[in-house]
């Protein structure tokens, strides 16, 4: 999508800004012994508060509000009986819609006790994406977000899930540009434009460097033990500064 107007921008904050209380709602009241469809339906209760429609589901039919990912799933977790575990490394992901327009972010946090290895797994993640997200304006090659994404992971020592990408959002859940790649492609000539609506959402692993379809259709885990962390804005580019749109 690209922005036509005001109303544009401000349907898409309004989303944006339920996606990312959702996220931070669930990521509150996550705890021990608590199942994920437990922790699914309060992100369920959370955006029917607010008149807002879990993109997953509708668009997809995905078996679940929202997506939950536990240590070695990376995407597409399904919510069910699972316990959550001390030590739990978990991604929550959400994606919506409120009056035509769609918002979708993902943020990664582990469960107490606290694992140093871990922690800077997720921080470091964070950091990335808002290094991408800082650099990106109006004319800028979008090669740029796999070049700084890449760069940015070897530099951390991590990989990337390569097989996993940013796209286009706003009016659908997925539309153009797609398949924006966490690294650096010098054959994608595309270019970014003023009021294009795109997430952000690098994926870095300490291990794996692609994810493998599990047995349910839906999650996509690592190949080995390694862990993923991924956090994810959707943001509207601009001539100067990028709008972050599920930024609370």
């Amino acid at each position: 999508m690209t922005i036509g107007s005001q109303k544009d921008i401000d349907g898409l904050k309004e989303i944006g800004r339920i996606v990312a209380m959702t996220i931070k709602e669930m990521k509150r009241h996550a705890r021990v012994g608590m199942t994920t469809k437990e922790l699914d339906d309060l992100g369920g209760q959370f955006l029917s508060r607010y008149g807002a429609m879990p993109a997953p589901k509708t668009t997809y039919d995905f078996p679940g509000i929202t997506c939950i990912s536990i240590n070695h799933e990376i995407a597409h977790g399904i919510p069910g009986n699972r316990i959550i575990q001390p030590g739990d490394l978990i991604n929550i992901d959400v994606s919506a819609e409120v009056g035509g327009y769609y918002a979708d972010a993902g943020h990664s946090f582990q469960i107490p006790p606290y694992e140093t290895s871990i922690m800077r797994l997720c921080e470091y993640t964070q950091q990335t994406m808002m290094k991408v997200i800082s650099s990106l304006k109006h004319g800028v090659k979008l090669n740029e977000i796999g070049r700084i994404i890449e760069i940015e992971a070897k530099k951390g020592g991590y990989n990337i899930i390569k097989n996993l990408c940013s796209h286009g959002i706003g009016r659908s859940l997925h539309e153009s540009p797609t398949e924006i790649l966490p690294f650096y492609n010098k054959h994608d000539k595309r270019v970014l434009k003023d009021g294009m609506v795109i997430t952000i959402e690098p994926f870095l692993s300490t291990g794996a460097g692609y994810a493998v379809e599990q047995p349910d259709g839906w999650n996509l885990g690592v190949p080995d033990n390694s862990f993923v962390a991924q956090h994810e804005h959707t943001i509207i580019v601009t001539k100067n500064k990028p709008i972050i749109v599920t930024a609370v």
